[in-house]
Order: structure tokens, then sequence, then C-alpha cells
């Protein structure tokens, strides 16, 4: 998955904190979102309008915690364990290492490996 893919999927599952993200899709969203904020900023303080990088913030929030929970689910963890990032320092560490691992191989609860060509659409496997 490139980097328009990976924007593309973010934003066509705004909301969806169901199935599974690989690490590419993870880690391009992060590098677009990064990008955004920069450009935003740049932009925001030419135009003396500070306010910009905080609209475009809120417009990826949403699809950033989504994308993180679904890249979980790629590793065989539950979503709530993104709230680790509330811890200072440990948390930022701790989802570096989870977004690095390696999918689990097979399907899993969270749904199919999208590496073996499972579309990580949000079916449940028992």
């Amino acid at each position: 998955m490139g980097l328009m893919d990976a924007i593309q999927s973010g934003f066509s599952n705004y909301a969806n904190f169901n199935g599974r993200a690989r690490r590419s899709e993870f880690w391009y969203w992060l590098l677009f979102t990064f990008l955004l904020s920069f450009v935003t900023t740049l932009i925001g303080n030419a135009l003396k309008m500070q306010i910009l990088p905080s609209i475009a913030g809120l417009a990826v929030m949403v699809p950033s915690i989504a994308v993180g929970v679904r890249r979980l689910h790629d590793i065989g963890k539950s979503g709530w364990f993104y709230l680790i990032y509330l811890i200072p320092i440990v948390g930022v560490i701790l989802m570096i290492v989870w977004g690095t691992t390696d999918s689990q191989p097979g399907p899993n609860m969270y749904g199919p490996n999208p590496k073996e060509g499972g579309f990580g659409d949000g079916m449940h496997y028992q």
C-alpha cells in the first residue's frame, strides 16, 4: 500500500474501528498527518490564521484513531490498547513497537489478514 492508498483508505474508513490495517497503511497515514500538520502550520503562519492547523488536526483525528485501532487488531490486540497513548513516553514507545510488529498470520478474531488477500472488512472470526 502506498501513500495515496493509505490516505484513501483512512478517509474511506473514516470511523471504521473494525477489521485490520497493515503496517504500511498505519505508517503512511502517520506520514500524511505529519505532512498535513507541517503544511497547514506553514500556511496558517503565512496567512496569520493560527486556527488552520487545529482544523486540519480535528479533520484527521477520528480516522487516525481508527487506523491505530485497526493496526492493533492486525497484531491481535484489542483496540482498547490504543489508550496506552495516555501514558507519557511509555505509551508512544509501545505504539511504535506495536506499529512495527508484523501482522498476525492468517485470520484472527478481527478479520482476515490484509497481507494474505483479505480486505480487513471488519468480518469477525471466532
